[in-house]
């Protein structure tokens, strides 16, 4: 039978995790109940209670109830959370996990659902759901339900609500623990046997990362494919540093232009950083470093008169990059390529970087692009890095198959070495 792990604090939300654990059980599924609360007395009897889940982050409740600090003692269940919830995973005892909460509640139940494997079902219900759900949701696939209303009793709102949460979970875990048995018993022929590449996309280099991904495809690889939206970016990144990708084919590196010059879309400034550092053979190229996105065209910080605006669509607005931008974004495409220890290549497509940029296009600039270009040669002079031009754009699909087919050869030639 598959198994829902409820994570809460039983001193405050006691009563709505019993009226979960309820409904659960007639949904058909086991439920684990794990205390994360620390002051108060816990409503409802648990099956991991919060003295094992602070031991499990190695401290005693004792010391957290003296020392009254709410956020350290957030921070601390969290972390036991976590250890607690891995642990049940690991003991196939955890087919799914839900929690329900306000700020601290969400902060707490999302921290091990973050940790726990992709498709591992992790449902959050939160009042915190309809504004910034970065900091909970991180690169993992959280789902997240808004309650409406704050955690707060059962009523004509929340109830529907919450059974509408139950009934998602149960029928989520169930799928889950059915596939993960009939994987156990009848383990399909070469599952898992792709290697994964991973691609890096925008939709103005859509058409030359599709080229890509149907060559890659052909040659036998799994794709998967990041949208460029500052998460995207990072969870690129997390997966990489992972060791989960057999290459890493990034096409696409407006984020970075973002990082520099203050566009909404930044995925920080480590990107472009963990397959260098884990060896990973990465093709790279430039792709929307010529512009930055920003949010709608009335949300738009002066700009000086001669930046070129162009309304992307109703919700991001993006800006040309000047010369000494993208001789800065060259400079910083260099430097974090100079420091990778696996195999590296640039493409470099003289003739636009974006379906904006090519020949006739509103962002054409070759005095921009070419800044762009010497100071990436300059800084990658001397380099393990090899630096190859084509003569077309991004979007060329001939462009995209063969930068797909050299980071296919820089795998097998990896391969052949190890």
């Amino acid at each position: 039978m598959a198994n829902v792990v409820l994570v809460g604090t039983l001193d405050t939300k006691g009563v709505e995790y019993g009226w979960l654990r309820e409904r659960l059980l007639r949904a058909g599924v086991e439920v684990v109940l794990v205390d994360t609360g620390v002051m108060g007395e816990p409503r409802v009897p648990a099956d991991v209670p919060r003295e094992a889940v602070a031991r499990a982050a190695g401290a005693e409740l004792s010391e957290l109830r003296t020392a009254a600090d709410r956020g350290a003692a957030v921070t601390t269940m969290a972390r036991g959370a976590e250890a607690t919830l891995l642990r049940l995973h690991a003991e196939g005892r955890l087919h799914g996990v839900m929690a329900v909460g306000g700020s601290g509640g969400t902060s707490i139940a999302t921290r091990p659902m973050r940790a726990l494997p992709l498709g591992v079902p992790k449902l959050m219900v939160s009042s915190m759901a309809s504004g910034d759900v970065a900091p909970y949701v991180g690169s993992s696939d959280i789902a997240m339900m808004h309650s409406v209303v704050d955690i707060a009793g059962i009523n004509r709102v929340s109830g529907p609500i919450l059974a509408n949460a139950v009934q998602a979970i149960a029928a989520m875990a169930k799928v889950f623990a059915r596939s993960a048995l009939e994987a156990r018993r009848t383990p399909a022929a070469g599952a898992g046997s792709r290697p994964l590449v991973a691609t890096s996309m925008a939709g103005v280099t859509t058409a030359g990362v599709d080229a890509a991904r149907e060559r890659l495809t052909e040659l036998g690889y799994e794709v998967l494919v990041f949208h460029v939206s500052g998460m995207g970016g990072r969870t690129l990144e997390t997966l990489a540093a992972r060791g989960m990708f057999a290459g890493v084919l990034d096409l696409t590196l407006s984020e970075l232009a973002d990082d520099l010059c203050g566009g909404i879309l930044t995925a920080g400034p480590d990107r472009l950083s963990a397959a260098g550092r884990a060896g990973i053979p990465q093709v790279v190229s430039l792709g929307a470093l010529d512009m930055v996105k920003f949010g709608p065209l009335e949300t738009l910080p002066e700009q000086p008169p001669h930046r070129r605006v162009h309304a992307h669509n109703p919700s991001i607005t993006v800006v040309r990059t000047t010369p000494d931008e993208c001789a800065e974004l060259g400079r910083r495409v260099a430097a974090k390529l100079r420091a990778a220890t696996g195999p590296t290549a640039v493409c470099v497509p003289l003739r636009g970087l974006s379906t904006l940029g090519t020949p006739g296009g509103p962002y054409h600039d070759p005095a921009a692009d070419g800044a762009l270009f010497s100071a990436l040669r300059e800084g990658l002079r001397g380099s393990a890095a090899r630096l190859y031009d084509y003569d077309t754009h991004i979007n060329d699909p001939g462009f995209g198959r063969a930068a797909a087919d050299r980071l296919h050869a820089m795998i097998g030639a990896m391969a052949v070495a190890a």
